[in-house]
């Protein structure tokens, strides 16, 4: 689910927006079998002066800051002038993902510039531990009540915590509902779903899109148990917040994989595919099963990590049908009696998606 597909091209490469700007993408490998870009631009704003903005800052994992330090060179030899950390004015952070705000502990050693995120990820960075604890927390509870085992539930957990555990909680100088989504050409819109405080940037005809928007893959989803303002439903409604500016954006740039030239076509892609899914977890609950049950049928070949992104992806499916009525959980007395969380079964109540 989280492979990179053998064209990643491991090359910085420069974009020109139709206002002038200029868009370095830099790639990284942010942990074992997954990149990512960064993207380093550069624009001189009749109000603001010239800005140099870094989007996204890679892992911190592994090799992901000497792939960031590198990509900052190989711009200076484009540019035939030294740019460095310290030349930064402003950082953003599309969202509150370890892969995408994991080198800022390294970038702030270099650099003062003024970091934004949005507000329903800011405790993400600020309040770090307390984060990482109340989300292992939910886990927790999720996996068990998804069928998951003692063993293999305590392997997941250690899994998830293992990458995020070296991050160290940074301040955040500015949210982006407190400068009116708006930092001089640099527009950001909120899609909450693939996580919280999720925005998309548009710097004239460009979109950075973060994983809202991905080429070749559907971005991960995760049920709305384990965060407030993610889930499959905002994820699906804020695709449709996107669709009027697809016409404005000539050229769509995610945190990984390819570039997407038609978003409008894209996010109909992902529309139609979440909408089989969806059609398939109807079937499966034509017997009662869990989501551990249901992950396996989703999802046959997935191993490390990807299969807690697996059971995570199939329990947001659960959730969206649950939610609307579709489903029923067929062990509700077990759970009754019970002052611990314990495996739910579910069942298709009407088995067709409307």
């Amino acid at each position: 689910m989280n492979e990179q597909s053998p064209g990643f091209d491991h090359k910085v490469q420069v974009f020109h927006s139709s206002g002038g700007a200029d868009i370095y993408q830099i790639p990284m490998q942010e942990f074992p079998g997954l990149w990512g870009f960064a993207y380093l631009v550069f624009f001189n704003d009749p109000e603001l002066g010239a800005l140099v903005v870094l989007i996204d800052a890679g892992s911190g994992f592994g090799d992901s800051n000497h792939y960031l330090q590198s990509g900052f060179d190989t711009v200076s030899q484009l540019v035939g002038r030294k740019v460095a950390l310290s030349d930064l004015t402003h950082i953003l952070i599309t969202h509150g993902h370890i892969d995408h705000f994991g080198g800022l502990n390294f970038v702030r050693q270099h650099s003062l510039a003024k970091l934004g995120i949005h507000e329903l990820d800011r405790r993400i960075l600020t309040n770090y531990t307390e984060r990482l604890t109340v989300v292992a927390h939910r886990l927790r509870e999720y996996l068990i009540e998804a069928g998951v085992g003692t063993e293999r539930c305590q392997r997941l957990l250690d899994m998830y915590l293992f990458t995020k555990s070296l991050f160290k909680p940074v301040e955040v100088d500015f949210t982006y509902q407190s400068i009116g989504m708006r930092l001089g050409p640099f527009e950001m819109l909120h899609v909450p779903g693939h996580c919280a405080g999720h925005v998309v940037i548009r710097l004239h005809d460009i979109l950075i899109s973060g994983d809202h928007v991905l080429e070749e893959i559907t971005p991960h989803q995760a049920p709305e148990q384990l965060t407030l303002s993610s889930g499959l439903h905002h994820y699906l409604s804020s695709l449709k917040l996107l669709t009027p500016w697809a016409p404005s954006v000539q050229l769509t740039r995610g945190g990984h994989k390819h570039p997407i030239y038609d978003l409008e076509k894209r996010i109909d892609e992902i529309e139609e595919l979440h909408h089989q899914r969806l059609q398939k977890v109807l079937n499966i609950l034509a017997e009662p099963c869990t989501i551990a049950e249901i992950s396996r049928t989703l999802f046959e070949d997935v191993h490390g990590y990807n299969v807690l992104l697996a059971l995570e992806e199939a329990g947001a499916h659960v959730e969206y049908l649950y939610q609307r009525g579709l489903l029923e959980i067929t062990n509700v007395e077990e759970l009754e009696k019970s002052q611990s969380p314990i495996p739910l079964k579910y069942r298709c109540v009407e088995c067709t998606l409307a």
